[in-house]
């Protein structure tokens, strides 16, 4: 059984001056065409190349509150690195690692780079603690806005703490990174499900003047297969999760269900599926095979993921469909039957895992009128102001509105939406101003 450690190591300080002084610099960079978030990437690369760390991780915050995150999860070679022109000869600057380094060296370093404004322009209110709602929090804050996060779970953070496995991103680096959210101003309350303790009106009433919905997609998609239904079938985002609460020690390890030896099959082929077939072998597993209906060049996996997990041992059967399920117990499965072409066969298995996408969960928009959704629950919102629902002063964003498919992808759409929200609520304080502004004959008299 492989353990948790994370897979990638980080940069020496000789290494990564190195392999940023490779940088060209280029007049029209791809890479940061190529950012979701358009960050400066050129600029701190210079910085870092000459030793200026103070200066390089300054740039990024400019347009980043995750770093570290980003340095480590993002899609860097279908995004930056992708787009770097020492790609075509097959060497692309690690953009990726040079952030992460950066990112880490500030933190042991224990810098401040942040002038914090006072929190004068108005109070907002984000519900979920995900990459879209710490980047909504942060980028308000820094604009001199009162911030409070309401999370669900005892510890922020969202899918980046529970959804990801540790290999690939360490809780304490999340942790970290949300620790310099809170030094910026932004108050999380834990343990409070909005929906549930509180409401949206709750919020309103107690002086709110925007609320940010980024609660992500909870609820797995459903797939019509015969036995779908059995216990030993584990939805990817829900094992993912139990496997984080257990290595948090909230859960007994008996509760995460897959036990040591057993067989796992999982459907898809996103990276959510390369993340649970991996943390399988993790827990145990003596055989995982992802089960995939397309080939190979349609996965949507990135080719690092998937490579690494064929490291690990993960089997492949691609342009493959599971046709039917079968129970051995009220736990585990006996075996699932598999169409492959025009071959049908079965196959051992314990567990199959599910990791075909999710939609929102409806517990916001049930309890809140004025909130309209399309027909898949996904939350419907306007260009201007950029993310506000058809409630006023409700605005979504991330996946729960589908718009974004990578964490990198949710910030880039929050960021927008922080936009959205700075705009909206100046526009009514400035409407208040005007209407108590007393008239000439008023002030007459």
């Amino acid at each position: 059984m492989k353990d948790f450690a994370e897979v990638s190591e980080n940069y020496t300080l000789a290494e990564a001056i190195k392999e940023a002084q490779r940088c060209l610099n280029c007049k029209a960079p791809g890479c940061k065409k190529g950012c979701p978030i358009s960050n400066d990437i050129p600029d701190w690369i210079y910085e870092l190349s000459h030793g200026n760390f103070g200066n390089a991780i300054h740039i990024i915050h400019t347009k980043s509150n995750l770093p570290a995150i980003c340095g480590r999860v993002c899609g860097h070679e279908r995004q930056c690195q992708g787009s770097c022109v020492l790609g075509k000869k097959g060497e692309p600057v690690q953009i990726g690692k040079l952030e992460r380094f950066l990112a880490d060296f500030d933190a042991e370093a224990g810098w401040s780079h942040t002038n914090i404004p006072q929190k004068t322009r108005g109070k907002v209110a984000v519900i979920g603690s995900g990459p879209a709602g710490l980047t909504i929090a942060g980028d308000l804050a820094r604009k001199g806005f009162a911030v409070d996060i309401f999370e669900m779970e005892k510890e922020p953070g969202g899918m980046l703490k529970f959804g990801i496995p540790e290999y690939r991103l360490p809780k304490e680096v999340v942790t970290r990174e949300i620790k310099k959210i809170e030094g910026l101003g932004v108050n999380i309350h834990l343990n409070t499900t909005i929906g549930k303790d509180f409401t949206v009106d709750d919020l309103f009433s107690q002086g709110f003047d925007a609320i940010f919905m980024g609660t992500g997609t909870g609820v797995p998609k459903r797939l019509d297969i015969p036995g779908i239904d059995h216990f030993g079938v584990r939805q990817g985002i829900r094992f993912l999760r139990r496997v984080g609460l257990y290595e948090s020690g909230y859960i007994k390890r008996r509760e995460v269900v897959i036990s040591e030896g057993d067989k796992v099959a999982v459907i898809g082929c996103g990276n959510t599926a390369m993340d649970a077939a991996r943390t399988a072998l993790r827990m145990g597993a003596s055989e995982v095979t992802v089960i995939y209906h397309r080939g190979i060049e349609n996965m949507a996996a990135l080719k690092a993921e998937y490579d690494e997990a064929v490291a690990e041992g993960v089997k492949f059967l691609w342009n493959s469909s599971v046709i039917d399920i079968k129970g051995k117990n009220d736990v585990k499965l006996d075996k699932i039957t598999i169409k492959t072409g025009d071959e049908t066969f079965e196959k051992p298995v314990e567990h199959l895992i599910l990791a075909v996408g999710s939609v929102p969960a409806s517990r916001i928009v049930s309890s809140t009128e004025g909130i309209e959704v399309d027909e898949k629950g996904y939350v419907l919102t306007r260009e201007f102001p950029y993310g506000m629902t058809t409630r006023k002063g409700v605005f979504a964003g991330g996946d729960v509105a589908r718009r974004s498919a990578t964490v990198v992808h949710a910030m880039a759409d929050a960021k927008k939406v922080a936009e959205g929200i700075a705009q909206y609520i100046d526009a009514i304080k400035l409407m208040d101003s005007i209407s108590q502004t007393p008239t000439t004959e008023e002030l007459t008299n």
